[in-house]
């Protein structure tokens, strides 16, 4: 299928649309959220992927404000950086001695580079709360200012630090009809009163940070007659659907998108 894509402003905010080129609209629009990395060519692809399935589809680039990006957070700062924690076992990535050795032997400017894009990258996860604004942007942008979408649906699917912020914000903007979570951490309790849209949550059985956490949000959906389905894949761990990273797990992330696919056909298009 012929699939539109573009980048775009909307304000003060940039972001990867994409669409069925040939669609008559107005569609049902979806956001996707980026893991903590950002806006990349893998969250670009899974863009294209939504919308080949007849939807029109945003990714924001949370980390650029008037269409730029701080000097570390570049895209191409952070490919940089990601390359390098690729070449290190996964039990050693997020060992701090381990990492400092494989630093060691890198030249000096490229050694500092891959040091601040790792700071600036993992602090955005202190700042969470600040990029729901820049959400209900963007679904006030599908809503009103594409004609692709306007007037329609919009659902939300987020990733790891994304699939946290997806929660968030559908527990913030009643405009979200449907809201998707990988591998994400939930919101606080005293925030999913406000949810008013199914959520559907995928995860990986290995995951044990990030699970430990689904029990006390699935029961607080329930005491609060919230509608909560959640699928853990066994054997599968943290970024399963992440399809350029290590931990990649090609039947959870088949799985995981058909039943993504099923659930935004039953929330976003009746």
């Amino acid at each position: 299928m012929p699939i539109k894509c573009e980048s775009v402003r909307y304000g003060d905010r940039t972001g990867y649309f994409a669409c069925p080129e040939r669609a008559k609209g107005p569609l049902p629009s979806v956001i996707v959220v980026s893991e903590v990395m950002g806006l990349n060519d893998q969250i670009e692809d899974v863009a294209r992927r939504i919308a080949a399935a007849g939807y029109a589809v945003l990714a924001p680039d949370l980390y650029a404000k008037g269409g730029v990006r701080p000097e570390a957070l570049r895209r191409a700062r952070v490919d940089e950086a990601m390359a390098f924690m690729e070449t290190m076992p996964p039990a050693a990535r997020f060992d701090k001695a381990a990492r400092d050795a494989a630093m060691a032997v890198l030249p000096e400017d490229e050694r500092a580079r891959i040091l601040e894009s790792f700071g600036a990258i993992f602090s955005m996860i202190n700042f969470v709360p600040t990029f729901v604004d820049p959400l209900r942007e963007a679904v006030a942008y599908l809503r009103s200012a594409r004609p692709e979408s306007a007037g329609s649906k919009v659902g939300c699917v987020g990733f790891c630090m994304g699939g946290g912020l997806a929660a968030l914000l559908a527990c913030e903007e009643p405009q979200v009809s449907a809201a998707a979570v990988y591998y994400g951490t939930a919101p606080a309790a005293e925030k999913l009163g406000g949810i008013a849209c199914p959520v559907i949550g995928f995860f990986g059985e290995l995951d044990q940070r990030v699970n430990a956490g689904i029990p006390a949000f699935e029961e607080t959906m329930a005491a609060r007659g919230k509608s909560f389905e959640r699928h853990v894949y066994k054997g599968a761990n943290h970024g399963f659907f992440n399809d350029s990273g290590p931990a990649y797990a090609v039947d959870a992330a088949r799985d995981s998108f058909a039943r993504l696919l099923g659930f935004f056909a039953k929330h976003l298009t009746s």
